[in-house]
């Protein structure tokens, strides 16, 4: 029988020891006090784990992702930028619904909902997954009777949809034409503020993401080696202290570390970071550049893949390519590379020489 007590402060204390087990909460009300020990009690008798009375009153999807943020800040592993601003749309689209509710049929809907958003498979698939660790991570660490199953059945039916699936894989390329036409527009612009021309040449050159490029700062560079290292590179097991450091080269028909001294020329060392603008900038500038000089579906990120490209076709095997680019699935890697035939009678004369 669990042990009921009223302490000092007016609070009833319950405590129940059963099978070898002891656990226990405090309340405002007797009443609620008596009726948690009675379930405590019966859950334990189940070969359950009690349940505590704060995460017993959750009902909503939406308090689940409270309470799966909040453990995860307990154990350090706050959610990253990505994963936060997933769990906030999946609050907005799904939070006050009760438990209950996410049921195949609801989740089924939700996919659809979101591919009329304009969500592509990859994402959608990436939100199911979420709700599944969110649903999952109730029920195995705080006993709550949350079914998993229908999200694993929602997911098979979207995937027959078409809803949920692999992306297609980006082959574009940026030619010699297009990024010369790039680099004259901004160059000829002289209310263009960011030094655009010379920030996709350092793109390319090093195959860094539109981010870490306007991140990096004069402490990161080892002139003297030719080095250059980048803090907390994405990496989707590690999330922080992911330091790389990269080589800058000088192989990709831009000169790496050059465009770096070129900078300084420009600006000096006033400010910390070698490129001190807000990378969102850059990016809409590129975007309109793209759009008025009427070049088709090319994004900021293809420079990534231009200069990942590149380095293969300089004759770099995948082990070393990964020491630029920072890939640590080499799978991955090769969705990023998408060679040219004809650069390989330039490979083929090098190994000859």
């Amino acid at each position: 029988m669990a042990s009921i007590v009223k302490q000092e402060s007016g609070a009833w204390r319950v405590q129940v020891r059963r099978k070898g087990r002891s656990i226990s909460e405090n309340f405002v009300r007797y009443e609620d006090a008596k009726r948690w020990g009675i379930d405590a009690e019966r859950q334990i008798d189940r070969g359950e784990t009690p349940t505590l009375s704060r995460v017993a009153k959750l009902k909503t999807f939406g308090e689940l992702i409270d309470l799966h943020i909040a453990d995860m800040k307990d154990v350090g592993k706050a959610p990253g930028r990505s994963k936060d601003a997933t769990l906030a749309m999946l609050k907005r689209e799904l939070g006050k619904l009760n438990m209950v509710e996410i049921d195949r049929e609801r989740l089924i809907k939700f996919g659809r909902d979101r591919s009329k958003q304009g969500a592509g498979p990859v994402t959608i698939g990436i939100d199911i997954g979420v709700i599944k660790l969110v649903m999952s991570h109730a029920a195995a660490i705080h006993g709550l009777p949350v079914r998993v199953e229908p999200v694993d059945l929602a997911r098979i039916a979207l995937k027959r949809l078409g809803l949920v699936g692999k992306g297609n894989e980006r082959d574009r390329r940026p030619t010699d034409e297009e990024l010369e036409r790039l680099a004259a527009f901004f160059d000829g612009n002289p209310r263009q503020i960011i030094p655009m021309s010379r920030i996709i040449k350092f793109a390319v050159a090093t195959a860094m993401r539109q981010e870490e490029i306007f991140r990096v700062t004069w402490s990161d560079l080892n002139e003297r080696t030719k080095m250059l290292t980048i803090r907390d590179r994405k990496d989707p097991r590690q999330k922080k202290g992911n330091d790389q450091r990269i080589p800058l080269l000088a192989v990709s028909g831009f000169d790496a570390l050059a465009l770096i001294e070129e900078q300084r020329s420009v600006r000096g060392n006033m400010d910390d970071r070698i490129f001190p603008y807000h990378h969102k900038s850059a990016g809409s500038a590129f975007t309109r550049a793209v759009a008025d000089l009427k070049i088709e579906d090319l994004h900021f990120h293809d420079l990534r893949h231009e200069g990942t490209s590149r380095l293969f076709e300089a004759g770099f095997e995948i082990p070393q390519v990964a020491l630029v680019t920072g890939h640590k699935d080499w799978k991955m890697l090769r969705r990023y590379t998408h060679l040219r035939p004809e650069t390989l009678h330039a490979i083929a004369a090098a190994r000859a020489a």
